[in-house]
């Protein structure tokens, strides 16, 4: 279920880009490999109008479970296909769940793309947000410190108001940025 004070207190407290790294917190307990499934949860709403994060948080008090979506690799589609996994291309919000795995200690960068609005949280951490109807853009690095190999916490609010939909994560793991593998993530039914 969505924190929507989270959510709205990051929305009303960020500022465009991000100036200091965060300390991601692995979850605790890690979840058992076997009750894992691929991808991300995710919950739909479908609002009359949604232009902010804060109308999809409200539509999302009477979200639906949806298919789980593969990961955060969502291109910029063509107007009129449909929205992540969802039954509708437009006035979409969804709440978005599950892990991802890092494979190693260290520092990196992350980044969030949007098209329409996001706020994601990995750990615990904010990681990326873009309120507002916008194209297909980058939301600003983010540097985390990623303390152990292990399963870190991954929450994301999305909505999409019109025209085409993107949803997409990159990291520089091996010293570039790159797209999130969809392999990293999963989910708890």
């Amino acid at each position: 279920m969505i924190n929507r004070t989270a959510v709205l207190f990051a929305v009303a407290l960020a500022t465009p880009g991000f100036a200091q790294s965060v300390t991601l917190i692995p979850a605790d307990p890690q979840p058992a490999a076997g009750d894992l499934t691929p991808g991300l949860a995710v919950s739909y709403a479908y609002p009359r109008d949604v232009r902010l994060l804060e109308d999809a948080v409200d539509a999302l008090e009477d979200g639906e479970k949806g298919p789980p979506i593969r990961g955060l690799s969502y291109s910029d589609n063509a107007e009129g296909d449909l929205t992540l996994t969802s039954n509708k291309a437009t006035k979409v919000a969804a709440a978005i769940s599950g892990f991802i795995r890092f494979d190693a200690a260290g520092t990196l960068e992350v980044e969030m793309i949007s098209n329409d609005g996001l706020v994601a949280s990995i750990g615990g951490q904010d990681v990326g947000l873009y309120d507002g109807v916008h194209a297909c853009e980058p939301a600003g690095i983010q540097e985390v410190i990623v303390p152990e190999a292990a399963w870190y916490p991954i929450e994301i609010t999305y909505f999409q108001r019109k025209g085409s939909a993107c949803l997409e994560m990159d990291w520089n793991v091996d010293g570039r940025m790159g797209p999130v593998p969809d392999s990293v993530f999963a989910h708890i039914d």
